[in-house]
């Protein structure tokens, strides 16, 4: 299995890049930000995750092992496969989506292309308490509403998403003001909006 392409960016386009490493060119699958950060002639350094079917055989990049080991984890929910793990990777990055399973914050699941209501779901409550060998899991929430509920959490977060911040942020900075002792939704959003916009 192909576990890392180091070589040189031949040619970047819309979903990949075309890495020439040893005389082979590599056809490699990643994120808009690191396709963004490529360019025609510079070397280039991708952990990656090797897919292999009947018909086709598939790479998909990420600058980090952490994010490689985070694809794996999320492609095996079922449902969720190489490219939908790649779009959560995208929208959320490694971190994000830890932040997310460690909420059980399907909406920020949601936000990546191609994860619908039921499947973010599934997400959330499939990997709640995992994270890739090697990497240490986020705090798992305190406590958990009543099933049926609206948790003061899942309220700061619809409150922030209303605000127009982003599902990533908007977890990470309710995480943090969980983590701080904020209790109650209007408690979380103050110290939610605090930490996201410090100059207000």
């Amino acid at each position: 299995m192909i576990g890392k392409v180091v070589g040189l960016v031949d040619h970047v386009a819309e979903d990949h890049a075309l890495i020439v490493a040893g005389g082979v060119g590599y056809e490699v699958h990643a994120p808009p930000r690191v396709l963004a950060g490529l360019r025609p002639g510079m070397e280039a350094a991708l952990y990656t995750v090797h897919i292999v079917r009947e018909d086709a055989q598939q790479l998909f990049g990420y600058p980090t092992r952490e994010e490689r080991d985070w694809h794996r984890l999320l492609a095996s929910v079922q449902g969720v496969g190489a490219k939908v793990a790649l779009g959560i990777l995208g929208a959320l990055g490694a971190e994000g989506a830890a932040r997310a399973v460690a909420l059980g914050d399907a909406a920020a699941m949601k936000a990546a292309p191609g994860v619908g209501p039921k499947l973010a779901q599934r997400i959330v409550l499939e990997l709640k308490g995992k994270a890739p060998a090697g990497a240490a899991p986020l705090p798992l929430p305190r406590a958990a509403a009543p099933k049926g509920e609206r948790s003061a959490r899942e309220d700061a977060l619809s409150a922030l998403a209303n605000l127009g911040y982003q599902p990533s942020e908007a977890s990470a900075a309710v995480l943090a003001a969980e983590e701080a002792g904020a209790e109650g939704a209007p408690a979380l959003i103050r110290a939610a909006l605090k930490s996201l916009a410090p100059g207000r």
